[in-house]
């Protein structure tokens, strides 16, 4: 069995779909052992609503310190699921190719600092780009630029608006953070 931390600072829909995903063994051997969230939200609550070992720990300059005394030894991935804080480098390197992250564009266009959420949706919006989409890639400490594991596309209308988009994006990462879940742990 594969053990899987999940990082959320939000609602934490993404954390259901991968709860879901791995109840319906669409991702295979494995388990969410823990879901860490750097603020107050509802990530939180949906672990506690399945008995998933939850904490919060506050974003902070020694937020990446306190984070990795909380991961267990025996952790084998960790799932950065619309989880805002940046993470230290000395914490990607001890943990290369050990985390992932979904992203609402297609990287590496629409990424980087300061890129996330309706941001990105509303930058895609103005650049008048014709397809956007979803990328699930490994987490280096530069924001955003770690290999691509899966991408999906949305084709942009003229109508669409960034909620429109916002609401197609969401769909495609259902779609292929499990799938990219699974890839990565196959190869661990």
């Amino acid at each position: 069995m594969k053990n899987i931390v999940v990082l959320v600072s939000g609602g934490g829909t993404n954390l259901q779909r991968i709860i879901d995903t791995i109840k319906s063994n669409e991702i295979v051997n494995a388990q969410v052992s823990l879901v860490v969230a750097d603020r107050d939200c509802y990530g939180l609550q949906r672990a506690e609503n399945e008995g998933i070992k939850n904490k919060m720990i506050p974003r902070g300059k020694n937020f990446c310190e306190l984070l990795e005394k909380e991961i267990p030894e025996n952790t084998d991935l960790i799932v950065l699921a619309g989880f805002l804080s940046i993470m230290t480098q000395d914490f990607c390197q001890k943990f290369e190719g050990k985390i992932i992250n979904i992203h609402p564009a297609l990287l590496p266009k629409f990424g980087g600092k300061g890129m996330w959420g309706m941001h990105v949706h509303n930058a895609v919006i103005a650049a008048e780009e014709k397809t956007s989409g979803a990328t699930v890639h490994f987490v280096t400490a530069g924001v955003d630029e770690g290999e691509i594991i899966l991408q999906g596309k949305v084709d942009i209308s003229e109508n669409d608006t960034p909620e429109s988009l916002a609401e197609k994006i969401h769909s495609v990462e259902y779609d292929i953070f499990p799938k990219a879940i699974n890839i990565v742990l196959q190869n661990k």
